[in-house]
């Protein structure tokens, strides 16, 4: 039960990034997150839901284009802790980017986010 509020509130998150036009993001974040929401992303620590949505908004404004999100793996979940993969795809074959976010729930709602962009490298062993 717990991994399906998890699933919802984590595709509705994503579901922002994909909003069919800006005015939107901001309702759907407020449906998947926590007002004091701490957004640890590409550059650094950040909260509440504004910042989250300047991030949001951001990514859709990419200058190859407006882009898709998607989760690409199942939702793991121990306990309040969660996490998934994600890939954005530029329109036109361009630029494509995937990670993993780890996030915490809190009475159905995200109220962390840590967002890892990118591949990780091979241990050099």
């Amino acid at each position: 039960m717990q991994e399906e509020t998890a699933r919802s509130a984590i595709d509705t998150f994503i579901s922002a990034f994909n909003a069919s036009d800006d005015s939107h993001v901001t309702a759907l974040l407020s449906q998947a997150l926590t007002s004091d929401v701490v957004f640890w992303g590409p550059l650094g620590r950040s909260e509440g839901i504004e910042a989250v949505e300047r991030f949001v908004l951001d990514i859709r404004r990419h200058p190859a284009g407006t882009g898709t999100m998607v989760r690409c793996s199942a939702v793991d979940m121990p306990d309040e802790w969660a996490r998934y993969q994600w890939v954005f795809t530029t329109p036109d074959g361009g630029p494509r980017l995937a990670g993993t976010d780890v996030i915490h729930l809190r009475r159905s709602l995200i109220d962390q986010v840590i967002v890892f962009a990118g591949e990780i490298e091979p241990s050099a062993s």
